[in-house]
């Protein structure tokens, strides 16, 4: 079994991931940690500013083959990170598919609005950040972009509205 968990910055991609490693005993990859890695080791001149879209476009073709050779292997495995396309589903045929449950997590904006102390205090709690400069309006801005895109390309979302509460079952 594959998941796939993707949304936007702040969202708590990270920390569903390690409590699902904690769960099931699936590992789980981090598309940052993949990013970082090659951007250090100059495998690309993108960096870490570069535009998601570019790193999209960059890492995708990668992590879509590392989900193909685990599935191929029988194996399970978490993967997270922002930068699953929203069309991830066409990179894969019907045998791959049925392996994979995707996950997009988004804050309504009430949630963000309400709960904004809270989403900073948070934003460390798996992974150190080293520069967070994130406003009120970035986090509304991300999320309600996500949403625009998860219902426009008809994937999977978990709406993050009132509590902050998320149980996935595999």
């Amino acid at each position: 079994m594959i998941i796939l968990i993707t949304g936007a910055s702040h969202t708590g991609k990270t920390l569903l991931a390690q409590r699902l490693l904690e769960k099931y005993k699936y590992p789980y990859l981090s598309i940052d940690h993949l990013k970082m890695g090659l951007i250090r080791s100059g495998n690309t001149r993108l960096t870490p500013t570069s535009e998601d879209e570019e790193l999209t476009a960059y890492l995708w073709p990668i992590v879509r083959e590392i989900i193909k050779t685990a599935i191929e292997n029988d194996q399970n495995l978490i993967v997270e990170g922002c930068y699953i396309p929203f069309d991830w589903q066409d990179s894969f045929d019907m045998e791959y598919l049925k392996a994979i449950r995707y996950y997009c997590l988004v804050m309504s904006e009430e949630y963000i609005k309400n709960h904004f102390e809270d989403i900073k205090a948070y934003a460390s709690v798996i992974e150190k950040r080293l520069c967070d400069d994130i406003t009120l309006e970035s986090v509304l801005r991300d999320n309600a972009r996500m949403l625009c895109l998860a219902q426009k390309h008809s994937v999977n979302y978990i709406l993050i509205d009132g509590k902050y509460e998320i149980d996935i079952d595999i």
